[in-house]
């Protein structure tokens, strides 16, 4: 998949990856594609991706980036399946997909990238808004911006998404997995999908407050004790405390990284997809483990 002559496309590195993607979608958005040689799917998505981004004439960066040469950016976005593609936009990651999209559905995505209609723009802002209310803790003030999102966009997955997440916020699990069968077939297995699905599933294992005070109890008790610290972060991850699960598997993996055959940042990438790709929670937990793996 060489990039020989395309302009707005390029290969990209591990090494690369801050200055080509993060430093780069400063400016404008930058697409990631993570693929492999021997990935069929990938061979079918990674024309399609050059042409439509070609054709965006400099509006949007397309970097590529091969897994089995690169794989640890891939890994601390906690790609389990390629192709996988990714949108960064001011630093973070905004918005992404997996498997191979035709033609069609790929310039959507792009278009949803750059805002292409006034009702784009709109939609876009206020999903940003609902997403800053919920980030405030003003749950309801989002999901009525959510709701009014779906009145215009009755598949927008980012709304639908969001609006479940409101649903578990509050307790409700039942409406929250009911407001997910709201996604079209094609796109339920989306990364904002699949996030609070993973929310969801954790949430199935709340604790009872005694049982959190006793594990709080237990790592203050002896602090070195990591799998103490796991079962506490566990907890704090299935009552939806999803910092404070971060906080304690980011303890135990500067510690080890290793541990447990890479229990911790198994469990920790799982907390990732469970708080969303742009939850501050993910962001920052992501530059914390990339300090310790690169350190």
């Amino acid at each position: 998949m060489a990039t020989a002559g395309l302009q707005h496309t390029k290969d990209g590195t591990d090494q690369g990856f801050m200055a080509d993607v993060v430093e780069a979608s400063m400016e404008q958005p930058v697409i990631v594609d993570f693929w492999a040689p021997w990935c069929g799917p990938c061979r079918t998505l990674g024309p399609i991706l050059e042409k439509s981004v070609e054709a965006k004439k400099g509006a949007v960066k397309l970097v590529k980036i091969n897994t089995e040469d690169h794989p640890a950016y891939a890994g601390q976005l906690g790609v389990r399946s390629i192709p996988a593609v990714y949108a960064f936009h001011k630093g973070r990651p905004v918005d992404g997909f997996l498997g191979a999209l035709p033609e069609s559905q790929v310039n959507a995505f792009i278009e949803r990238i750059l805002g292409g209609t006034d009702n784009a723009q709109v939609i876009a802002e206020a999903l940003a808004q609902a997403e800053a209310a919920s980030q405030a803790g003003d749950i309801a003030l989002a999901a009525e911006i959510y709701a009014a999102i779906l009145q215009e966009e009755p598949e927008n997955v980012a709304a639908i998404a969001g609006l479940a997440r409101c649903y578990l916020a509050n307790g409700d699990k039942d409406r929250a997995l009911a407001t997910l069968d709201m996604v079209p077939e094609a796109k339920k297995n989306e990364s904002l999908v699949k996030g609070v699905r993973m929310a969801i599933e954790m949430a199935a294992d709340a604790p009872e407050p005694t049982e959190l005070d006793a594990a709080l109890s237990a790592v203050s008790a002896n602090p070195a004790d990591h799998q103490k610290r796991f079962e506490l972060a566990e907890h704090f991850a299935a009552a939806g405390r999803y910092k404070d699960a971060a906080d304690h598997l980011l303890i135990i993996l500067s510690a080890k990284l290793d541990w447990e055959g890479g229990k911790a940042k198994e469990k920790l990438l799982k907390v990732f997809e469970a708080a969303g790709a742009t939850d501050p929670v993910t962001t920052e937990g992501r530059r914390r483990l990339a300090s310790l793996m690169f350190a």
